[in-house]
């Protein structure tokens, strides 16, 4: 049965370029987006965009001696230039500072007031610039927070608003007791435990005059929105909401199936904070959020400081969009840390896109051209039974299995060829010959089918291949050390 199919990743944060990280989770996104469009043939609304308030965003702004909307401005092009180069199919792309978006921030925040789900302190506590959070003792390592150890968190003592999280408790383990909202079940543990280890309500704005750069608080002009308050409704914020003039929210996320994509370490931000925020203000909460792992490189986290974070701009430049999309789909777990170094993404390429799905390609059409043989006409790949593993590997988010299926029907493929020799069974038995080659074709048709939405480039160029052999041409070069 066709649905509406809503998908969003997070919003990176504009204080820096794009890097493989963010490739990673955007790109799973785009598999999956067009799995449900291309495949399944369902409406879908893509959502990413940038997050540009915040400390860390106002602070690099003053770095480069800008204005902190005239830095967004600069750094959020370069976001979006990731769509032509990832080759990615989002229909939306949010920014933070857009005139609805911060309209959409403080009309939730007024539903939350209303609530009486938002009241005002004095509060005292260490501040993490890097994660835009206070931190308590239990979160500390060594007096550090544990995603960004080689900052000092500094000591913030000021008045700001709250957010009555603690008063969630029963209505979030309601939420997290259905398998189907967090992705993968040890992440919705880690939610299920966090919750039941006792919420502390937090902070939702900051002091104008320590941090200007905000969405200004409704009915208080001495305050601005905590950012991530304020990001976190871009998810609604995208699709029209609160008025939904064009009908997107009510068609896709009252109706539709609503996935969000994060990194494993924002299970706090996205499970637990924003679907508080979201029942507070008496709108549905997320069906799915799907959670990946890191990129390291070398077994060490990437960062600027170590020399070793991969600009995604340059890989493709070098080696190809689908090379990049074939390495962070199926060389990359799924759900836990991938680790990138260049000689593996090589060894990878060579052996598995060369040798491995472009050589197949070329054989089969090469040795079917050569005799006479042509593609069998496809059609209703859609509902081929053989092809039932890969659908349900994609319909439990688990792309690098889909990926694997794929590759084991190119490795079955080759093995076939290697047995039968239909290029000597062609003097002997030509029908016979024909026969496998037949076979062969629409395998390679099947697999072109199955890329779709991890290779597209890919799957176009074979099944043009298919239609015009004359035309083949190597997929993937082998490339040197």
């Amino acid at each position: 049965m066709k649905k509406n199919f809503y998908i969003t990743t997070t919003l990176p944060y504009v204080n820096a370029a794009p890097h493989i990280g963010f490739a990673l989770e955007i790109v799973q996104a785009d598999a999956l987006a067009r799995y449900h469009k291309e495949l399944l043939g369902e409406e879908v609304f893509f959502n990413t965009g940038t997050d540009e308030h915040g400390l860390k965003i106002y602070r690099k702004a003053l770095e480069e001696g800008k204005n902190p909307q005239a830095y967004t401005d600069e750094y959020a092009p370069k976001f979006d230039k990731l769509k032509s180069a990832l080759n990615l199919s989002y229909t939306h792309f949010v920014r933070t500072t857009d005139r609805h978006h911060v309209h959409a921030a403080q009309e939730l925040w007024k539903r939350c007031a209303t609530r009486g789900d938002i009241y005002k302190k004095s509060y005292r506590g260490l501040y993490c610039v890097g994660d835009e959070m206070f931190l308590k003792d239990s979160d500390l390592v060594e007096g550090k927070c544990p995603n960004h150890p080689t900052m000092d968190p500094i000591e913030v003592e000021e008045e700001n608003y709250f957010f009555k999280l603690s008063a969630y408790r029963e209505k979030l383990l309601e939420h997290l007791s259905k398998n189907e909202t967090i992705i993968p079940e040890r992440r919705r543990r880690e939610a299920i435990q966090f919750v039941e280890n006792g919420l502390d309500d937090f902070s939702v704005s900051r002091e104008k005059q320590r941090l200007s750069w905000g969405v200004p608080v409704p009915g208080d002009e001495t305050q601005v929105m905590y950012v991530w308050f304020d990001a976190l409704t871009n998810y609604i914020s995208t699709l029209g909401w609160p008025e939904d003039a064009e009908g997107s929210y009510k068609k896709f996320w009252e109706n539709g199936v609503v996935v969000q994509t994060a990194g494993k370490d924002q299970i706090r931000f996205q499970s637990i904070m924003w679907q508080a925020m979201l029942m507070s203000a008496g709108v549905k909460t997320t069906d799915t959020v799907v959670y990946h792992g890191h990129i390291i490189s070398g077994g060490q986290k990437m960062s600027k400081s170590v020399g070793n974070v991969i600009d995604p701009f340059e890989i493709v430049e070098k080696y190809g969009t689908d090379a990049l999309r074939y390495w962070l789909l199926r060389e990359a777990p799924t759900f836990e840390d991938g680790d990138f170094t260049l000689d593996r993404f090589k060894e990878s390429y060579n052996a598995n896109l060369a040798n491995g799905l472009g050589n197949l390609v070329s054989r089969v059409i090469t040795m079917a051209s050569t005799n006479g043989v042509k593609t069998p006409g496809s059609g209703g790949l859609e509902n081929d039974p053989a092809l039932v593993p890969f659908w349900k590997c994609l319909d439990a988010f688990e792309i690098k299995k889909a990926a694997d299926y794929v590759w084991q029907r190119i490795a079955d493929a080759d093995k076939k060829i290697d047995e039968t020799k239909p290029f000597k069974l062609v003097k002997e038995n030509p029908e016979g010959a024909k026969k496998i080659l037949e076979e062969l074709l629409a395998e390679v048709d099947k697999i072109a089918f199955m890329l779709k939405p991890l290779l597209p480039e890919t799957s176009e160029k074979i099944t043009g291949a298919l239609q015009h052999p004359e035309s083949v041409q190597p997929l993937f070069p082998r490339i040197g050390k």
